[in-house]
């Protein structure tokens, strides 16, 4: 290769990327393939080995998935692992370093140590299976490019990583550019680079720069911006419409895109869902770091021993700190994201599963999910709505000659063409060229010759596009030619038929035609004028028959629908009815246009219906309902849906969508059907409300316990738990709740979306968590006045009955907690649950009476003291049950 060619990989190749690429697209495509040392039959595999060595994989900067051992680390980096290292820092010096000899003491430590341990290990092991699974979901909808090697009789697909210098590639409609490529052939080639500009209108492309003459340089070429260069396509745009060859130019970091990569990489910014775990988990520190200096002082002041008061200051710390969090999370997040892959959903991103859950507002186009996007070209009308075959065939010449993306109009037109056997009748007809379809026009058109001495131009288009450049009509014969003016009498007599069409549920296409002089030049859109109406097809796209139940379900969850289309609003409405989706209000794109951001966001959210939108429009619409609070949505797989997918909350694509949709997508759906999406949506509540369980049980319970610690500590002459006591419990406590990612979650919660709203979870805090002090303080006055632990003689009693108490209400919240209802008889926890919170019970009763609880500093309880538990127990849940039923009906929500 080259040496001028042998671009670096780092940061100083991707600044000479730039001039590298200007000199190479100012040469003659054969020249340009001459200095790459390629050919248009593509490189050998000896000659890809080689540079893929050299250059390395076709890849950008970017968030790679981390190491075991980064994994690890940062599994570690929790603000509650530090809570809890930090204690156990304090108490290496106060238990081991400065105690006396007899008095060291490595129990704390090490229950300490066991308990970070423990969360670490946890979540790291969830971490890593989830990445795991993520990277072999997102290896199914990895986006390849069509390559032509030596040896190879067609292009063929392969991943765009492996893809070098010099290698020939192919491109289509939808595709995206794969690397910094050079234009070798081209018609009508328009690529979309917004992603790199923030330009929304399609740049065609050339495989011949103007001004170049021979093979000389185009010396003016050098001044310009490379992404204004007419011969190259860069990585991170997309095809828009036409065809093209190319030769690969620059690969991975070298390219134009991946030399800005380096400097966004890591910079996309916080969801919904990172804000609101940070805001819950900085209000629990704020919490713990209030309370315990306020607990080391009352115990430091009533008992006098400044050294004990902090090492149960200490220990209290512990018990408020929420050291599970990281792990429940990222196992909910990752036991839902392979449940969903099992239900035909692919999750491009943890985090989106959550948002999903709280998506209130899907929109969608309608083609595909309200309907079988099975196209069937039903009729091919005149101007007065009779059955003309010379329609058909016009129709046939258009979709079949044109090189762009085939959509299913083209194809129903194809596949009915074939079946009525009129398509022997046109193959004499001899392409000269086309003008590809584009968002903005909605029409295309092509020229053919049939050997004589004129040209025809087709063109075939929307409607409203195409008849206001229509000057005469054809009737039929009515004059010479067939070809009558196009009056105002006769347009009104077109939007009548067109729209009786419409109401049929049938979509309409205006067929045009215009006789050209036989030449052999390049045709452009100011071609496109005084045509000849020949008349209509109109196509029919049934229902699916599961429409109107899902969308009766996710109506029944909470969620908006509304539909943003480029279909007008006629057949859409049809549409609406039929599957059962009420339509409040209807905007077309033209209205759009005129609306300021604050008047859409008003309108927007009292309209169904979004017809005649532009890709930039349906981004707008996106935009005005998030700024109305909503969390929105997006459902889309063509190129036009690419900016909407990224803009929306939850970008929702599906596997045989094209390549700039499918990357813009958080999710992939493995079929476009709204009752995929609705059990996707119902995976996405239940991973939200097994995460707010926790927290909620967490939160209450440590906020009861500092109550309880704060009582004892003013009134009894000793610690109401040793500090290892505190943490052993703790440590039983957190065991307890690994099982809740697999639990049930009652059916009422899951109808309505879901936002993290810390404050709702302070008030919660503040109104269930005293409950369990009024049980706490009845166990102090049943161990102080009928047991008789009122002395620290018998502290260990005491502290024996208030750890068995302590724990079993602690393990018990999470069956009153994770439901609105009646535990254990209205709802009942899954299995896991069930089975962990008895086993911990189990052992927290059996260990004061354990070699084990001896170490630990309790004692056996007597046998009558379990009838007072029975008692306190059953008081605990009944009236935690009557405050809970109380806080919903008076706050109407169950957080």
């Amino acid at each position: 290769m080259n040496k001028e060619v042998g671009i670096r990989h780092d940061a100083e190749g991707a600044r000479a990327s730039s001039s590298q690429l200007l000199n190479l697209c100012d040469r003659s495509p054969e020249k340009a393939m001459e200095w790459l040392e390629t050919s248009p039959s593509g490189l050998s595999e000896e000659q890809v080995e080689a540079r893929r060595l050299r250059f390395g994989a076709n890849e950008v900067t970017h968030e790679r998935p981390p190491r075991w051992y980064e994994q690890l680390f940062y599994a570690f980096l929790t603000p509650f692992n530090g809570v809890l290292f930090a204690v156990s820092v304090v108490s290496l010096f106060t238990d081991v370093i400065f105690a006396a000899p007899a008095d060291r003491s490595y129990r704390t430590v090490i229950v300490l140590v066991a308990m970070v341990l423990l969360s670490t290990l946890l979540r790291f092991w969830q971490e890593f299976r989830s990445n795991q699974a993520a990277e072999e979901l997102k290896a199914m909808v990895r986006a390849t490019t069509a390559v032509l090697r030596a040896g190879m009789e067609r292009p063929q697909e392969i991943p765009i990583s492996a893809l070098v210098p010099g290698d020939i590639v192919y491109l289509s409609a939808g595709d995206m550019i794969p690397s910094d490529v050079r234009v070798l052939t081209a018609k009508d080639l328009f690529v979309s680079q917004a992603m790199l500009t923030g330009e929304a209108i399609p740049v065609e492309k050339h495989a011949v720069p103007p001004g170049i003459v021979g093979n000389a340089p185009a010396a003016s070429s050098t001044a310009r911006s490379p992404l204004e260069l007419e011969t190259a396509c860069f990585m991170g745009s997309n095809v828009v419409s036409g065809s093209a060859t190319a030769v690969v130019a620059v690969t991975g970091n070298a390219t134009y895109f991946g030399a800005m990569a380096k400097d966004i990489v890591g910079a996309r910014p916080l969801t919904s869902f990172d804000r609101g775990i940070s805001r819950v988990s900085w209000l629990l520190i704020r919490f713990i770091l209030a309370m315990t200096p306020v607990v080391f002082l009352i115990n430091g002041l009533t008992k006098g021993n400044w050294l004990e008061a902090l090492l149960f200051a200490v220990s209290v710390a512990v018990g408020l700190t929420p050291e599970m969090l990281p792990m429940v999370v990222t196992a909910n997040l990752a036991k839902s994201a392979v449940t969903m892959a099992r239900r035909k959903t692919i999750v491009k991103r943890l985090n989106s599963i959550q948002n999903f859950g709280a998506m209130d507002i899907l929109c969608t186009d309608k083609t595909g999910t309200l309907t079988q996007n099975k196209v069937i070209l039903e009729r091919h009308l005149d101007i007065h709505g009779n059955e003309d075959s010379q329609v058909l065939e016009f129709a046939w010449l258009n979709s079949y000659h044109q090189t762009g993306l085939k959509n299913l109009l083209d194809v129903a037109v194809m596949e009915y063409a074939q079946a009525q056997d009129v398509i022997d009748g046109m193959k004499h007809y001899r392409k000269i060229d086309e003008i590809p379809f584009d968002f903005m026009r909605r029409r295309m058109s092509v020229v053919v010759r049939d050997g004589g001495n004129q040209n025809l131009l087709i063109c075939k288009g929307a409607i409203e596009e195409l008849l206001p450049l229509c000057s005469m009509a054809d009737d039929n014969g009515a004059l010479p030619g067939g070809e009558v003016p196009f009056t105002e009498d006769r347009r009104k007599q077109v939007r009548t038929l067109t729209r009786d069409l419409n109401e049929d549920g049938l979509r309409a296409l205006a067929v045009a035609y215009k006789w050209l002089p036989p030449e052999d030049r390049t045709y452009t859109v100011t071609d496109e004028t005084d045509l000849v109406l020949a008349g209509y097809i109109a196509f029919l796209d049934p229902p699916k028959e599961t429409a109107s139940t899902a969308i009766a379900a996710l109506k029944d969850y909470g969620i908006g629908i509304k539909i943003i289309t480029g279909d007008n609003e006629v057949v859409t409405r049809k549409i609406c009815k039929e599957v059962g989706l009420a339509v409040e209000n209807i905007i077309l794109g033209q209205d759009i246009e005129a609306l300021s951001d604050l008047e859409l966001a008003e309108a927007a959210e009292h309209t169904t219906i979004f017809a005649k939108a532009s890709p930039m429009q349906k981004s707008r619409i996106i935009r005005a309902l998030q700024s109305r609070g909503h969390t929105v949505g997006y459902l889309g797989d063509g190129i036009n849906d690419a900016a909407a997918l990224k803009d929306a909350d939850v970008g929702i694509s599906v596997d045989t969508a094209v390549d700039i949709a499918k990357e813009s997508a958080d999710i992939i759906l493995l079929e476009k059907n709204l009752m995929v999406l609705e059990e996707a949506v119902i995976e996405g509540r239940k991973t939200f409300a097994n995460i707010i369980k926790y927290i909620k049980m967490t939160a209450s319970s440590n906020f009861g316990n500092v109550f309880s610690v704060l009582i004892a500590s003013i009134f009894l002459p000793f610690l109401p738990m040793l500090p290892i006591q505190m943490l052993t419990q703790n440590l039983l406590y957190d065991i307890s709740q690994v099982s809740i990612p697999w639990d049930n979650v009652d059916v009422e919660y899951l109808k309505v979306p879901r936002k993290w709203d810390a404050r709702g979870l302070a008030r919660f805090m503040v109104f269930i968590g005293p409950i369990s002090s009024i049980f706490d303080v009845t166990t102090f006055i049943v161990m102080w006045f009928v047991f008789g632990a009122n002395s620290v003689a018998q502290q260990s009693l005491f502290q024996s009955g208030w750890f068995v108490v302590g724990l079993l209400t602690q393990t018990l919240i999470v069956h009153m907690i994770r439901t609105q209802h009646v535990p254990f008889v209205q709802s009942r926890a899954a299995g896991p649950v069930i089975a962990l919170t008895a086993s911990i019970m189990a052992i927290g009763i059996y260990l004061p009476f354990s070699p084990i609880g001896e170490h630990l500093g309790f004692v056996p309880l007597p046998a009558p003291y379990f009838a007072w538990l029975v008692g306190i127990l059953l008081g605990y849940c009944t009236l935690t049950q009557i405050v809970k039923h109380f806080y919903i009906r008076h706050f109407h929500q169950w957080l």
